[in-house]
């Protein structure tokens, strides 16, 4: 892909909100979006730099598995479904290691999950 269509497939990404789509082809193209950053538009720049911020730090993004036990995550602790949220512990006990996902827990997760000892107070 020449850099004219990424740059054009970049903006509709982020225009229509696909940000799965847009942050693959920041990671993909990083490189090239390096030397042309100032060809980025607003959002698309403040995404990249976020990515780019990400990537010199050697922060690894969450996967698609791990949004999807933090979604799970939320949407038991929302419904105080403390057998389901025991079972995504359980079974997900590594994702806690990760700094990363406190900011992506509802404030029902982290309140069940300190409960749980899951999360420590000053984490959060």
């Amino acid at each position: 892909m020449d850099f004219p269509e990424l740059l054009k497939q970049l903006n509709k990404s982020i225009d229509s909100l696909d940000l799965v789509s847009a942050r693959k082809y920041i990671e993909e193209n990083i490189d090239l979006l390096t030397k042309n950053r100032q060809l980025l538009r607003g959002n698309t720049r403040a995404m990249f730099d976020i990515i780019k911020q990400k990537k010199d730090t050697g922060e690894k993004p969450l996967s698609r598995h791990e949004m999807t036990v933090i979604y799970s995550i939320n949407k038991y602790a929302t419904k105080f479904d403390l057998t389901g949220l025991k079972l995504i512990v359980n079974n997900n006990a590594e994702l806690f290691i990760n700094e990363d996902i406190k900011q992506y827990l509802n404030e029902d997760a982290k309140t069940l999950l300190q409960g749980m000892h899951v999360l420590h107070k000053n984490e959060t």
